[in-house]
């Protein structure tokens, strides 16, 4: 006996429903995190302590004094950048040189870009920030006086890190806080770049599940999440198919069933 169409998508309705339920969860549970949380909290806003400005009566050497420091020491051939920061309380030239990366033989060469610091009182270049620069950096940004739990000096970072394809060499400075949060402090750039706390970390693992990007998180247009998408529709049609054939079936059986009374 030839099997009817009502069964073949109340099967291929079924099976599909397995398949995709749980992912259906991870959506419904990362889409409610996300519109119930507070993107404040998310980001760490509320353990930001604004950076201190410089005083305006500040006696500075013009930017060009630093870029000649850089040029005597360093093989930049130009410059991208030049900022005015402070790192601790002091004036300081972050400038973005460029210089030309010379390839093996065949290879075409390429650009690099380094960032330099310089005193800004005097033009002359210091070095990259030490671990203890970089800590006091971190507890001067972090609003109240935590004690620090750890330090971990990066150089690298996999695709799943929460400082991800963020600037290296950098200081990860946790502090004694219901929230561990970490400050990721750049030695190159001698700033703060990156707060992380419990929130993001739960915000970015069911971001992870949510868009179905379990290499890099962000990839939107991933092969995985258009298969799911397509199937999630495929099973909606399903049911609706499922619903309309069964509508019939149950009102066939019931004219049926009162011609048999008759």
């Amino acid at each position: 006996m030839a099997k009817s169409k009502h069964y073949y998508i109340r099967k291929s309705h079924r099976y599909l429903g397995l398949l995709l339920g749980i992912q259906f969860l991870f959506w419904t549970i990362g889409g409610l995190y996300f519109s119930w949380s507070n993107m404040d909290d998310v980001h760490g806003d509320f353990q930001k302590k604004a950076e201190p400005l410089l005083s305006g009566n500040l006696q500075l050497v013009s930017p060009s004094v630093a870029l000649d420091n850089i040029r005597k020491i360093h093989q930049a051939d130009s410059f991208a950048a030049v900022q005015l920061i402070q790192i601790l309380g002091k004036p300081v030239y972050q400038v973005k040189g460029r210089h030309m990366v010379h390839e093996h033989e065949g290879h075409t060469n390429r650009a690099a870009y380094t960032t330099y610091l310089a005193d800004a009182t005097t033009g002359q270049l210091r070095p990259a920030l030490s671990r203890e620069e970089a800590i006091a950096v971190a507890s001067s940004r972090f609003n109240g006086t935590p004690a620090v739990k750890s330090v971990e000096y990066l150089t690298s970072t996999h695709s799943h890190h929460e400082y991800r394809e963020s600037p290296l060499p950098a200081y990860a400075v946790t502090f004694e806080h219901p929230s561990a949060t970490t400050v990721y402090v750049a030695t190159d750039l001698g700033t703060v770049q990156k707060f992380r706390n419990n929130k993001w970390r739960a915000f970015d693992f069911l971001w992870m599940l949510h868009t179905m990007d379990y290499q890099g998180r962000d990839n939107f247009g991933n092969l995985l999440l258009r298969a799911f998408s397509i199937l999630g529709l495929i099973t909606v049609v399903s049911g609706f198919l499922l619903w309309g054939i069964s509508t019939s079936l149950f009102k066939k059986r019931k004219k049926i069933a009162k011609r048999a009374l008759v």
